[in-house]
């Protein structure tokens, strides 16, 4: 039987236990890499919404005014912000879910609610009172306020505020729903097609984070 010199030995040692080291190293590294989860981020904040997915929809953060005519006694228009679980509450009828739905949609619901429950005959509108909006901040060009105006994911409202400054960090972008979730994603992977590029929704914020160097 070989029998290694001591010092001998010790080296060998020394060197497992580098390799050792450098495996587990090597694996936190490949695990740190790994793309983030991009489902509950894909979601709508809150709520689950079906439907054609171009069509204008309803969501937690707009304000609506519910105005009901046709009624023995006027009605006053209702004004009721979407809260964080997607109601609006009415008079007489209590909790209404109203995210995720279209005006047309929530008027039929309020319609239904109502008619034959509490009234006979009613016609109900539904419009929204302020502008859908969401907020690009952080490390792009033109950081700033804009305009909700129809179906946009996170890299395309980046590149709508003047797309990322020298110092971005392309893989720090938060997206900050209107409900208070975040998620942070990789622009990098996005762009690359290694990711999904999520939706934006009105009272979202996407914030791009600076390099450190």
């Amino acid at each position: 039987m070989h029998i290694l010199p001591p010092m001998k030995a010790k080296n060998v040692w020394f060197v497992r236990l580098n390799l050792l080291s450098f495996a587990v190293f090597l694996s936190l590294g490949l695990a740190g890499c790994s793309q983030p989860d991009y489902s509950k981020a894909m979601q709508p904040p809150g709520q689950e919404i079906t439907g054609d997915p171009n069509v204008a929809r309803l969501h937690i953060g707009d304000t609506v005014t519910i105005t009901l005519t046709g009624v023995p006694d006027e009605l006053v228009p209702q004004e009721k912000p979407i809260k964080e679980d997607g109601t609006i509450t009415l008079q007489d009828v209590g909790r209404v879910q109203a995210a995720g739905k279209t005006a047309g949609e929530l008027e039929d619901l309020i319609h239904s609610l109502y008619v034959p429950a509490i009234y006979k005959h009613l016609n109900v509108t539904v419009k929204t009172t302020n502008d859908r909006v969401y907020y690009v901040r952080g490390e792009v060009r033109t950081p700033n306020r804009e305009v909700y105006v129809g179906q946009i994911t996170v890299t395309k409202a980046i590149t709508s505020a003047g797309d990322f400054t020298d110092f971005a960090n392309h893989k720090d972008v938060m997206l900050i729903r209107a409900n208070g979730q975040h998620f942070k994603l990789n622009a990098d992977a996005i762009l690359n097609g290694e990711a999904p590029d999520p939706p934006v929704y009105p009272g979202d914020q996407i914030v791009v984070g600076r390099r450190l160097f």
